[in-house]
Parts: C-alpha cells; sequence; structure tokens
C-alpha cells in the first residue's frame, strides 16, 4: 500500500511540476532519475583524450561531477529538464555579419535562471521541502545528455539535441532535486541517413557522425578562444562574428522551428538591420547600447572587434 501511495504521489508532483513549468513558458519538460551518466563517461573521456575541446581547459574540470549529479546537490533523486525555445521571429537583414540566433535578446543565462528559480519556489511553496538547484550552463552539467535521457529529444549527429516538430533552437536547463518523480524515457535517434550538417559545418568541424571537434568550430574560435584567431581559418567562416548556427539552420528538423514566444529574448532592432559597415566601423559606445543585456558582451568589444577584423576581405 505504502508503495502505491508513493507511486501516486510521485505522479501528482510530477503533473505538477510539468503544468508549471508551462506555465512559465518551457517549450517541454522531461524527468529523470539522478545517477551517474554511465553511458556518456568513455564518450566524455574519449573526448577530452582526443583534446577535441581545444582551449577549453574548464572541460577538463569536475569530470566526475559532469557525470553524476549526486555529487552537485546532496540527496538528489531527480534531474528536471526544460527546453526553452528562442527561435527568432525576423533575422539580421543579408549583408551583415551573423551572431548566433541565441544572442539576439538578452542573455538566456538570466532569463532562464529567474524561470527556474521561480518554478523551484512553487514546487516548495505547493509540494513542501524539497531541496535543490537550478543550472543554466553554468556548472558541470552534460544538460544534453539529461535532456535526451528524459525523452525531450535525442542527440544528433551535429551533437546538438533535435526534437521533432520542434527542431533545435531552444536552450536547454535542469533543476535537480531531492524529490521521488515519476521518470520519463529516451526517445529514438531520428537523424537516419542525413548528413546535412555534415555537409555544411564551414571549418569542418563535425568531425564524424555525433563528434565535433570544439576546437575547429567556429563558435569556439568566436567566443572561447581568447587569442588571435589562427590565420589558416581564413575565409572559411561564412559571415559569422559571434557563434554559428550553420549545423542547426540546415537541419531537415528545423524546417519545424516556430518563433518563441518570450519579449526578453527580442533583439534591439539596431541588430537586425545593421550591415557590414555598420559593423566595420561600430564603437564601443554603440557595442554597449546594441549588446546591453546580450550574451555576446561574453567577447567584449574587444573580442567582436577581432571578429569583424578577421572576416573583413
Amino acid at each position: 500500500m505504502a508503495s502505491s501511495n508513493s507511486q501516486l504521489q510521485a505522479s501528482r508532483y510530477t503533473s505538477f511540476i510539468k503544468s508549471e513549468a508551462k506555465r512559465l513558458g518551457f517549450l517541454s519538460c522531461g524527468i529523470s532519475k539522478a545517477g551517474f551518466l554511465e553511458e556518456e563517461a568513455p564518450r566524455l573521456e574519449n573526448w577530452l583524450n582526443k583534446n577535441l575541446n581545444g582551449k577549453m581547459s574548464y572541460m577538463e574540470n569536475n569530470f566526475d561531477k559532469r557525470l553524476n549529479p549526486t555529487l552537485l546537490v546532496d540527496d538528489a533523486k531527480s534531474v528536471v529538464s526544460l527546453l526553452l525555445n528562442y527561435y527568432p521571429e525576423k533575422e539580421q537583414v543579408q549583408d551583415s555579419y551573423k551572431i548566433s540566433k541565441y544572442a539576439y535578446g538578452k542573455d538566456y543565462h538570466f532569463v532562464i535562471k529567474e524561470k527556474l528559480k521561480e518554478l523551484l519556489f512553487s514546487i516548495q511553496e505547493n509540494i513542501g521541502e524539497v531541496s535543490g538547484r537550478v543550472f543554466v550552463d553554468s556548472a558541470p552539467v552534460l544538460d544534453k545528455a539529461w535532456a535526451a535521457k528524459s525523452g525531450l529529444g535525442w542527440i544528433g549527429k551535429n551533437s546538438n539535441l533535435l526534437t521533432q516538430k520542434v527542431g533545435s533552437f531552444y536552450f536547454i536547463a535542469e533543476l535537480i532535486i531531492d524529490l521521488d518523480l515519476e521518470y520519463d524515457h529516451p526517445t529514438t535517434d531520428h537523424c537516419g541517413s542525413c548528413t546535412a550538417c555534415i555537409d555544411a559545418c564551414p571549418t569542418q568541424a563535425i568531425i564524424a557522425p555525433y563528434v565535433v571537434d570544439g576546437s575547429k568550430c567556429i563558435s569556439y574560435f568566436t567566443i572561447e578562444l581568447k587569442e588571435n584567431i589562427p590565420l589558416e581559418m581564413k575565409g572559411y567562416f561564412d559571415d559569422w562574428v559571434f557563434g554559428c548556427d550553420t549545423c542547426q539552420d540546415v537541419c531537415p528538423w528545423n524546417r519545424f522551428s516556430k518563433s518563441h514566444n518570450e519579449p526578453l529574448f527580442n533583439p534591439n532592432p539596431a541588430l537586425l538591420s545593421m550591415t557590414k559597415k555598420d559593423w566595420e566601423e561600430m564603437t564601443e559606445e554603440t557595442f554597449k547600447i546594441v549588446f546591453k543585456e546580450s550574451a555576446v558582451k561574453r567577447t567584449k568589444f574587444q573580442g567582436l572587434s577581432r571578429n569583424v577584423n578577421f572576416l573583413k576581405k
């Protein structure tokens, strides 16, 4: 009897969390049992051993924590994975240097963290004493692996999480809590024989299906790399000045992307109309206005100028 009671409770709590996630604007919510990611461990180790993380040495830190959320949250029972759509209604003009669509609006870290805190507060208020932590790209959590484990999509050949009917233009975030819930199951891979992302990658960073050499990715060169971009990369960036969306833009599943309805992700209108000339003549003052609260600030004005200069013909 006790076990059927606890199952009923877990079912009730799960329904509540999923309906709250929807209320807060999340695209979808999936839940996995917290524990060691057995399948991911050798994959991550192999990727790091081949130095496919480039100069992103932080990827080597906290190896155990990356694979086991119970080391991040005491007595963790459940990993609640959430997706938040960022696909924009309008894109930049044609004659422009391009930035990843995720950086059009306000920095997603702040937007999502607020929503996650509200979700956790709501859980505590309605369910009782629940401890947990919210994660948005800011701690060693393998978010794509957890989202896939909880059935929100599958990891595609470009190593992004893909979802039927939705595509991949969304952020992934987690809530790790000490509450037993009902768990979802992984979905199946629907990439089939398609190699669109591999064929289209401007720097051939997808070195094999499902394997991305992070040190060859345009996002790495334009955001993570702090020194000069290697000259041999000249001519390969396809006008991307911050991040790169090519492997997502060509993915057939993104034909189903619908624009988001999060006002905070709407860009400064000036960004959409900026031409290459505007980018090349941008002052630090303009940078601060256009990218006031954007993730583009990660590169700072100097970093963005370096990228623009590298792309100039």
